[in-house]
């Protein structure tokens, strides 16, 4: 008799490597399962009835933009309001008060994200393929102070004091794979983490001594690596488990689950000790009310000033793909199943979204679930004010009838607040970008901003003061579009995309300056075209992106084609972006010969240098006017 797979089996909750602090108590709980029996009969019995795949838009073709179906405007839709006193974007700040260097790009202030280079103004640590490459920044010419070996895998990290927390997908050799084959051939310096395990691995390690940096403990869990927030010392990890059924039945007794269950395995190097925990049994998994699917959405929260010894976790029958943090709470939304008969048209596309009270240092608590419409871009599609959380989805036909004509895609915004154990919708906002998809949302206060596109780009700005009532009060439209939407002060906000022709072909990589100090009537002030074709990553991954404030200096990759000669231009451009200064060049940094030019993925700031990072090695640049002042190559 077969036993449940990895998978399923991950559905169980994962156990912490060592036991974990009493949680507060909650006033209400999800529904658990009686026996593993009820757990499995509970997914037999829902995954009978198939779920009709969620339809998304294919990515663009070379210097395409996705297509829709075209639809005219509705006239009922509010018009612009003069007068509206909406709080307008002020500059993101990259750095506390007193702080002479830049940090990660990230969505909501005082709440890290992981990336692949961090600086604490002293070190820079950059994770290169499977090594951490630490170097001192504390002078005009930085130096390499020590390599660490990560044993096989890399990934992100998350840095606290002197402790580095490094997530990503387990080495092959300790764990089976998926689908997705490993890469072949060195592993490039610097890449974005690529799932190709069913396990993730947690690595701490101690740079009390930068120049002789040791892991301290490893630990691996099943389930895929979603993404991690650190608020305070808390580094909170959210893995996501698919589900695999047993053929048979499963045993409800010993040896039955207990004894083949996947492990959380601790390695510890400063005892030489190595804990194993079994999952948790099948009666504490909880599962929503309504059916979410079978995968497991598991949180797991690291005590950073602590160790890896101390880990929390919450787990949910239900999936995970976009993460959003704030400071009070962690939220994590996925595709709702849809479940039909053969005989039924399967309704659009909801998101489910469900809320992990993250007030208690040190721990993570399930709070709530609700879902919306349509489906949501990324992270940046989700934003808490007040406590009430704004969804900016796009809702698409799944399939059109016979009968039923043509029907077109459009977004909405809706306003979602805890009540209970529910996340209820209070008030919605509809009809946006009708024929258009999503390309970019930002969430300011209580004011929204939200691009959509097909063959224009209309920039809409939204009055979220009423949480019952929002409102669009003004658009835009222009040709091309923003994918990333950055606030820089003075009313204004910054966007990276792509310039378009009337008919919606991409030309190639853009900057704007759109003046929003007046949401009723929205301009764009300076427009920079930074080439033709290519792209620039910070459409993708804001990660890439840097803003500094004090000289009003953007920095981004870009990509662009070679007229003469043929190839791709690469680097990272420096632009000043302001009312008055507009949009002027302060420069271009390149690593490598023009011939073969690498990818620069980030820039940071330590007090008058930039350095960016490549998969050649470590640039210097003068802060003022991007002079070189040094390169420190991977390799010697």
């Amino acid at each position: 008799m077969r036993l449940l797979t990895a998978g399923l089996i991950a559905l169980l909750l994962l156990s912490a490597a060592a036991p974990s602090a009493t949680k507060a108590a909650t006033p209400s709980r999800l529904p658990s399962f009686s026996s593993c029996t009820d757990l499995v009969d509970f997914a037999r019995r829902n995954l009978s009835r198939p779920a009709a795949p969620p339809r998304v838009f294919p990515p663009a073709e070379a210097g395409v933009a996705p297509r829709a179906p075209l639809a005219q405007p509705d006239p009922s839709q509010p018009q612009p309001m003069p007068g509206i006193a909406i709080s307008t974007p002020t500059a993101a700040p990259e750095a506390s008060p007193g702080e002479d260097y830049s940090t990660t790009n990230v969505q909501e202030v005082g709440i890290d994200e992981p990336d692949l280079v961090k600086t604490d103004g002293r070190r820079l640590y950059v994770v290169a393929g499977t090594e951490l490459r630490i170097y001192d920044v504390t002078t005009d010419a930085p130096a390499l102070l020590s390599v660490l070996n990560l044993e096989g895998a890399g990934g992100e990290i998350l840095v606290r004091g002197d402790r580095i927390l490094l997530v990503g997908p387990a080495p092959a050799a300790q764990s089976a794979p998926t689908s997705v084959p490993p890469p072949t051939g060195p592993a490039p310096a610097v890449v974005a983490p690529t799932e190709v395990t069913s396990q993730t691995r947690f690595v701490e390690i101690d740079v009390r001594d930068p120049a002789a940096p040791r892991i301290a403990r490893t630990m691996t869990a099943p389930g895929r690596y979603v993404t991690a927030r650190l608020t305070g010392g808390t580094a909170r990890v959210v893995l996501s488990s698919p589900a695999a059924l047993p053929d048979e039945p499963v045993a409800d007794t010993p040896p039955g689950v207990s004894a083949f269950v996947p492990r959380t395995v601790l390695r510890s190097r400063i005892t030489k000790r190595t804990f194993r925990r079994q999952l948790v049994p099948c009666a504490n998994v909880r599962h929503p009310r309504a059916y979410a699917g079978n995968d497991l959405l598991t949180v797991l929260s690291v005590d950073l000033d602590r160790g890896l010894f101390d880990v929390d976790r919450d787990a949910v029958m239900a999936g995970a793909q976009v993460v959003y943090a704030s400071a009070t709470g962690l939220y994590v939304a996925s595709r709702k199943a849809a479940r039909i008969r053969a005989d039924e048209v399967p309704e659009g596309i909801r998101t489910e979204i469900h809320r992990f009270d993250t007030t208690i240092a040190g721990q993570t608590t399930y709070a709530s679930s609700g879902s919306v419409a349509g489906f949501v871009l990324n992270q940046y599609a989700l934003s808490e004010h007040d406590g009430a959380l704004r969804v900016a989805t796009t809702e698409e036909p799944q399939w059109v009838t016979p009968d039923a004509g043509e029907r077109a895609s459009e977004s909405a915004v809706s306003v979602l607040q805890e009540r209970g154990t529910r996340l209820e919708q209070v008030g919605r906002v509809g009809g946006l970008g009708r024929g258009e998809r999503i390309y970019a949302v930002r969430f300011i206060g209580e004011a929204g901003y939200l691009v959509t596109f097909r063959q224009v780009d209309p920039l809409y700005t939204l009055d979220l003061r009423d949480v019952t009532a929002p409102k669009v009060v003004g658009e835009l439209k222009i040709t091309g579009y923003s994918a990333y939407l950055h606030p820089i002060g003075d009313g204004l906000l910054l966007g990276v995309g792509q310039e378009a022709t009337e008919t919606g072909r991409a030309l190639g990589p853009q900057v704007s300056v759109f003046d929003v100090s007046n949401p009723a009537r929205p301009a764009r002030l300076h427009q920079q075209v930074l080439g033709t074709g290519g792209s620039s990553q910070a459409e993708v991954d804001p990660h890439a992106f840097l803003w500094w404030p004090a000289r009003k200096l953007a920095l981004l990759p870009y990509e662009t084609w070679r007229a003469a000669g043929g190839g791709f231009d690469r680097g990272m451009l420096g632009l000043r972006a302001g009312r008055a200064e507009g949009l002027s060049e302060v420069g271009r940094i390149v690593h490598g010969p023009e011939w073969d030019q690498a990818a620069v993925a980030r820039s940071v700031v330590v007090r008058d240098r930039v350095l960016t990072v490549s998969d050649l090695g470590v640039a210097v640049h003068r802060l003022d006017g991007l002079a070189p002042a040094g390169f420190l190559p991977f390799t010697s």
